[in-house]
């Protein structure tokens, strides 16, 4: 029994330990060597660029949006009240 719980004991503190040493690392300075974290840098970077440049779409294609339903909402209320649209005459 006591050979049992000494080894589940070992095992919970070989794990623990092994947790708390991969919470610990300290992260790569941005001036590092190593070319495998440069190379997640870069793409890193990109992606950035990347969610930048659809966000300003995003925002751009929203107002385009709202501004042509307000046009066909004016348009469709000029209809129901039977003024003709500047788009028919």
């Amino acid at each position: 029994m006591k050979k049992l719980v000494s080894t589940v004991l070992f095992c919970l503190f070989s794990a623990a330990s092994a947790c708390w040493a991969q919470t610990e690392t300290e992260k790569p300075s941005a001036g590092t060597n190593d070319q495998i974290v440069q190379m997640h840098q870069q793409i890193s970077a990109a992606n950035r660029t990347y969610d930048a440049k659809v966000a300003a779409a995003k925002r751009v294609y929203l107002r385009q949006k709202a501004a042509a339903g307000k046009e066909r909402d004016a348009s469709i209320a000029a209809a129901r009240d039977g003024v003709p649209s500047s788009g028919t005459q």
